[in-house]
Formats: C-alpha cells, structure tokens, sequence
C-alpha cells in the first residue's frame, strides 16, 4: 500500500489539555502507531489536533451526548482509529485528484465522524451534514478550535440541501444503502463516489441495492482499524451509467 503523507496542520499550540499528561502521551504513542499501521504519515501538529478532538469530545459528550461511547479509550479506537482507516481508500477514490482541490461531503456525521478527522489529516474541503442541532454546533466549534477553514457544519437533513457536486459522499452507519443513496447520491458529482462505512458486510443491503438496478457496488475494502477487533468495511458506489 502507498504511504501517503498528509497536510501540516495548524493547532501545533494546543498542547494545554485537560488530561494528564500521561494520558496525553499514552494517546500520542497509540496514534503515531496507529498511523504507521495505516502507512500514513501525520505530523505533530496533527497528532496534536486529532488529540484535542478526541478530549473534547470526551468533554462535550458529558453534557450533550454526541455520542453512545463514553469512554475515552473506547473513543480513541472505536472513533478516531476507524475514521483513520477509511483514508487511504479515499486517496484511492480521488486517484490524481488534487487533494486541496477535491469536496467530502460526510452525510449524517453525528460528532464529525468521520469528517472532522478527514478535514484534520489532509486539506479536502469537508462538509459534515447532520440533523441534530448540538452536534453540529459541536463540530462547528471544532472548526474553530482546531483551526481548519476546510472544515463545515450543516445542521440539516442530507436531502434539503442544495446539491454539492461532491467528489466524496461519505457516511459511517448512516442507514442502509438504498437510504444512502436515495437521500445523497444526489451530491455526487458526474465522476465522484459514495464510500459507506460499516460493520460486517450488509448482504441484504447490496441486495436490495443491486436489485433497484440504479447504484453499483463497485468495491468492498476490508478496514483493518488498529487495536480494535471487530469487522469493518467500506463499500464503493457509483451510479450506473
């Protein structure tokens, strides 16, 4: 697989959190780790980012439950290494795409996942899309907080929305593949994909889509999320014709 290297961030200055900081490096190690297994190349500002993320939705969480995880071990692999580990597969999606040049649009993104990873490891222009209030505001002080102008909220259904002309539509147990791309396949772009994330491959699901004769499924990517040990993959679609 190709080592890809990302983009420098710009939260190198925030190394002030609310964890210990034996916390901190033990999280530091496991990510550095994680992205080597991966074959991606972050740099510390980025690391830095990706950790002042995952504190503050620990933090948030709290009081507006972003999401049913809890704890933060549990989010560092089950949140923040899974959405690492869909991002070769959309280096392969985007081909020679310029990486700033290319639009993700991450549809129903809860707490920005995995969209506000997306936005910190490389400059796509990201677009999270959710229908709850709080946890957009939660990834729009994201954007703020983590200094990334790439990075948008849209508190909003998916299908109310103007069309993005996306390069990525992009969702992590969204729905089902035929509400996937019934309520966003839309914002594809002519030449773009939708890449859905999920558990154990959904038979049933690519059934039924295949059976509608309108969507292919044109490939289906084991991920192999670091030190976490259950099935995940991602599946590729297209519009046929």
């Amino acid at each position: 697989m190709t080592t890809h290297k990302v983009a420098t961030g710009k939260a190198g200055k925030n190394r002030n959190m609310a964890w210990s900081e034996s916390r901190k490096q033990s999280f530091e190690a496991r990510i550095v780790a994680a992205c080597d297994a991966l074959k991606l190349t972050l740099q510390p500002e980025q690391i830095d980012q990706l950790l002042l993320y995952l504190e503050q939705m620990h933090r948030w969480n709290r009081v507006y439950n972003l999401t049913a995880i809890r704890d933060p071990e549990q989010m560092l692999t089950q949140h923040i290494f899974d959405s690492l580990a869909v991002i070769p597969v959309i280096y392969s999606a985007l081909d020679k795409k310029p990486v700033d040049k290319a639009t993700i649009v991450d549809v129903g993104s809860g707490a920005g996942l995995p969209g506000v990873v997306l936005a910190i490891v490389a400059p796509w222009d990201v677009h999270c899309v959710d229908s709850v209030q709080k946890k957009m505001a939660f990834v729009q002080q994201m954007a703020g907080k983590l200094q990334l102008p790439n990075l948008n909220a849209h508190h909003a259904r998916i299908e109310r929305l103007d069309p993005f002309n996306a390069d990525i539509v992009i969702s992590r147990a969204f729905s089902s593949l035929a509400d996937f791309t019934a309520l966003a396949g839309r914002h594809l772009s002519a030449d773009g994909c939708m890449l859905a994330m999920k558990g154990r491959l959904p038979d049933d699901e690519i059934a039924v889509l295949k059976a509608a004769q309108e969507w292919n499924v044109d490939s289906v990517e084991t991920l192999s999320v670091p030190e976490l040990d259950a099935q995940r993959c991602v599946l590729r679609l297209s519009r046929q014709g």
